[in-house]
Order: structure tokens, then C-alpha cells, then sequence
């Protein structure tokens, strides 16, 4: 069976007598976790009545979509939301400050990075863009949220359709800005095809983390093997088309990607680009073999590739605290 789609839950308004303008004001007002019989209309004056004795079951359906299991808080104003699906299936979905949130977009992940749980036991199921969406409504019931990245469990590339099908409804009934959008990937060419063809065109994030393309290849097993120059061309054309700069995902190593080798890649690779580097500190996981350098370290890169002319951020790892790197929760849940 499908996952349930958002053309799904047109189809279901659709069958109660909605008409295009009741299908917006529905959805829109579930988006952005609003009572779906509010609003300047009365219900009464506004709705057809099959459609208004309709209201019941379909916040049942929308409230079944996504179900939280358990928040876990973290001094930094984040919290990593455990979440159930209508079959049983666990996702996460985390809080970030700043009124942002980062959404999954697979239950599981087939890409196999070495230092990620996602893809701990391969892909089991494709998200469909209701169950994607119905993050950013049960999030948004919790706190406000002005910003939603791409960048939980699973590879967006890999549920291409149903990533781009949220993605416009959030840029135009969730009332998002797209720049506000983040679809983050690891590489692949649909993506450089399909983005700028969007009438919502997302900010684009790009996990990179090496330079050497035999290194990126161990690290990244299942990821397309196209060569990290390459990668950067296409993140460049994208954020000269899209008017906003790209993002590259570097996740911090100890002893891998941290070394003078990959500072003078990346010193080779990004000036002059349309990009913007984030030097992301491991998220540490039980038993990946992986470790965070020194902070120390970690502020001695920023500071040389900023000197170098690129911009560089160093990120602190949300909810580091309770160990909510992505599918951390779902593997402990599992366990």
C-alpha cells in the first residue's frame, strides 16, 4: 500500500463536496495548527454540510498521521521528538531554537553513511508527503516553527516526489519562506534536474564531508559516486539560480576529515563560490568507532577556511545532550 500522500487527503476532501477553495482553507489551517473549524468564516456559512460533517474523521486521520511517543529536551532549546507512524513505523523529527525543525523523510535510510544510525537496518519504507507534513503540523501545535530542514532520518533524493509535493505545500500553504526550505542530500542528479524546475524552490544543503572521493566513498558506501568537484559545481549553479547560497554539510571526524589534507581540499574547492560551510562536530553514537575532535581543532579549521575567504560556520550538534543524533532515538527504541 502507498503511503498516504497529500493528494490523498485531497481526494478525501474532494469526496465530502470540497471545492478548490475549501481544500486550502482546510489544509492551510492544518499546517499551521490551526482549528480546522476557525477561522474569519463560520463553518456553517463556509463549508458544504458533507464536508462539515466530514470535520470529525478528518482530524482523526490527520491527528493518526504522526503520533508523538516521547520528547527529549535539551539545554540548548532543542528536543528530539520520537514519533509514531500509522503502521507502527518510528521516525524522528527534532525541535531546533530558533523556531526551526528538522523533519524525516524515511523510515530508515539506504545510503549507509558510516557515522549515522538512519541507516542502521537499510531503508524499511518511503515516507509519504502527508506523513512528512504531519511533522511540521504536530510540530507547530508544540511551538512555532518558521523553518523546516530536510535533514532527519532518510535521503530526500531517494523519496524525491513526495519530498518536492511537501515542500511546495509548506511554501505555500504552511506560509514558509522557501529560502526557509532546506533540502538537504548527499548528491544526486535528479536533485540538480528537478530543484530549480519547482514553482517553490528550496535552500539546497549538500553533505560533502571529504574531499578525496576515494575517502567520501567509504564514508558515504551507497551514496552516487560522483566526484566531490562535481558536487560543488552543481550546489553552486543551484544557489546562483535560486538567489540563495548552499549550505555544505561537513560532519567533523576525529582523524578522517579533519586533517590538513581536506583544509587545503576545501581551500581548493569553495572560494568564489555561491556556498556557505558548516563544520558540523560528530554526534557521537555508541559504537560507530567515530569521534568528535577537539574543539579546539574544530575552531583552528573555521578560522583558517574564514581567513581563506570562505564562509564558514562551526555548528554545535543539537540535543547533544541526550544523544539525539539522527536515529539514535528509533535505534534505542528498537533495542
Amino acid at each position: 500500500m502507498a503511503p498516504p500522500s497529500l493528494s490523498d487527503l485531497r481526494q478525501q476532501l474532494r469526496g465530502l463536496g470540497a471545492r478548490g477553495v475549501h481544500e486550502e482553507h482546510l489544509l492551510r489551517r492544518w499546517l499551521q495548527a490551526r482549528a480546522l473549524d476557525g477561522g474569519r468564516h463560520e463553518v456553517a456559512d463556509f463549508l458544504p454540510r458533507a464536508l462539515r460533517d466530514g470535520l470529525p474523521a478528518l482530524r482523526e486521520r490527520l491527528a493518526g498521521l504522526v503520533r508523538l511517543v516521547s520528547e527529549h529536551p535539551a539545554p540548548d532549546g532543542s528536543a528530539r521528538l520520537l514519533l509514531a507512524l500509522a503502521d507502527g513505523q518510528r521516525i524522528e523529527a527534532t525541535l531546533l531554537p530558533r523556531q526551526g525543525l528538522c523533519v524525516s523523510t524515511q523510515v530508515g535510510c539506504a545510503v549507509g553513511c558510516r557515522f549515522c544510525m538512519s541507516g542502521r537496518d537499510g531503508l524499511l519504507r518511503q515516507l509519504g508527503s502527508a506523513e512528512i507534513l504531519a511533522q511540521v503540523a504536530l510540530a507547530r501545535a508544540r511551538r512555532p516553527v518558521a523553518k523546516v530542514v530536510f535533514m532527519g532520518i532518510g535521503e530526500p533524493s531517494h523519496n524525491l516526489d513526495a519530498v518536492l509535493e511537501a515542500i511546495d505545500a509548506l511554501g505555500t500553504l504552511g506560509g514558509i519562506g522557501h529560502k526557509a526550505l532546506v533540502f538537504s542530500t548527499v548528491g544526486d542528479a535528479r536533485v540538480f534536474e528537478r530543484l530549480p524546475q519547482q514553482r517553490v524552490k528550496p535552500a539546497l544543503a549538500l553533505s560533502l564531508h571529504s574531499t578525496d572521493a576515494a575517502r567520501r566513498a567509504d564514508l558515504l558506501p551507497r551514496a552516487p559516486r560522483i566526484a566531490p568537484a562535481e558536487l560543488v559545481d552543481a550546489a553552486d549553479r543551484y544557489a546562483r539560480e535560486s538567489g540563495y547560497p548552499a549550505q555544505i554539510q561537513w560532519t567533523l571526524l576525529a582523524g578522517v576529515n579533519d586533517g590538513e589534507d581536506e583544509l587545503q581540499g576545501l581551500q581548493r574547492l569553495l572560494p568564489g563560490r555561491h556556498l556557505m560551510l558548516n563544520l558540523i562536530p560528530f554526534n557521537r553514537a555508541e559504537g560507530s568507532g567515530y569521534e568528535r575532535p577537539g574543539w579546539e581543532r574544530a575552531v583552528a579549521m573555521t578560522r583558517a577556511l574564514n581567513a581563506a575567504g570562505i564562509l564558514t560556520r562551526l555548528r554545535r550538534s543539537a540535543a547533544q545532550e541526550v544523544g539525539g543524533g539522527c536515529g539514535q532515538l528509533r535505534a534505542r527504541a528498537a533495542a
